[in-house]
C-alpha cells in the first residue's frame, strides 16, 4: 500500500529521472517493511547459544545507536560493548539479570547528565530502540536489563560520574526451544490490543482504526 500511494507522486517527474525516482521509492519501501517486520517479529531473549557476535554486526548495531535522534542534538550517549567473560559475569548479578553471563555481548548504555540533564535518558532509549531493532534485523536476539546495582556496574566497566547508567542489552543468537522464561511470560502476560493503548484526539475517546479512513 505504501508503495502504491508513492508512485503516484512521481507521476510529474520526467525522463531517466522519474526512473531514479521509482527506483528509490522502491528501496524505501522495502525499508519500511523491513522496519515494521522487525518490530513485529522483536522478541525479548533470555537464553542465548555460545557463539560471539560478529563483529561487523555489532559495529553496525552501535552505528544505529550513534545515528539516533537526541534533543537538540546532543547526543548525550556513550555505549561500551562488553564480551569479557568475567565482567558478563559481574553484570549478571541483578536478580532478573542472570542470563547476562550467558549472552556473548552486553551493551551498557549510559546517559550524559551533564550534556542533556532533562533529556538524556530518553535520548539514550531512542538509541537502545534503534540497536534493538538493527540487532532483530541482523537475525540476533536482545533483552534490555533494568535489574542492576548501578554502583557495581559503573566500577565493572569504569564509568565517569557525569553518566548514569541507563540500561544494558543482552545480544546474542537466540537458543530458541530453550528460551522457556521468554515463552512463559508472553504466554502469562499477553500483548494489549490496541484499542486499549491508544485514544484519538483526547484521552479515553476511542481509537477509530481504518473506519477513520473509510476502510
Amino acid at each position: 500500500m505504501v508503495l502504491g500511494r508513492i508512485s503516484v507522486a512521481c507521476d510529474g517527474v520526467l525522463g531517466s529521472d522519474k526512473q531514479i525516482y521509482r527506483e528509490n521509492i522502491s528501496i524505501l519501501g522495502r525499508n519500511i517493511m523491513d522496519v515494521f517486520e522487525a518490530v513485529q517479529e522483536r522478541r525479548s531473549i533470555r537464553a542465548y547459544q555460545d557463539m560471539p557476535v560478529p563483529r561487523e554486526k555489532l559495529e553496525k548495531i552501535l552505528e544505529a545507536a550513534r545515528l539516533a535522534p537526541s534533543a537538540r542534538n546532543a547526543e548525550p550517549w556513550h555505549f561500551i560493548a562488553v564480551t569479557d567473560k568475567e565482567k558478563r559475569k559481574s553484570l549478571s548479578k541483578g536478580r532478573y539479570a542472570k542470563f547476562c553471563a550467558e549472552a556473548p555481548l552486553v551493551i551498557v548504555a549510559c546517559g550524559d547528565k551533564e550534556a542533556s540533564p532533562d533529556w538524556y535518558a530518553v535520548d539514550v532509549s531512542l538509541a537502545v530502540e534503534n540497536m534493538i531493532l538493527t540487532a532483530q534485523a541482523e537475525g540476533l536476539g536482545t533483552c534490555c536489563v533494568g535489574s542492576f546495582d548501578e554502583a557495581e556496574v559503573k566500577q565493572t566497566v569504569k564509568v565517569p560520574d557525569n553518566y548514569e547508567v541507563i540500561v544494558m542489552l543482552a545480544v546474542g543468537y537466540p537458543k530458541g526451544k530453550l528460551d522457556f522464561a521468554g515463552k512463559f511470560l508472553h504466554l502469562a502476560r499477553p500483548r494489549k490490543s490496541l484499542s486499549d493503548v491508544v485514544s484519538e484526539e483526547t484521552f479515553g475517546k476511542p481509537y477509530a482504526g481504518k473506519k477513520a479512513d473509510g476502510g
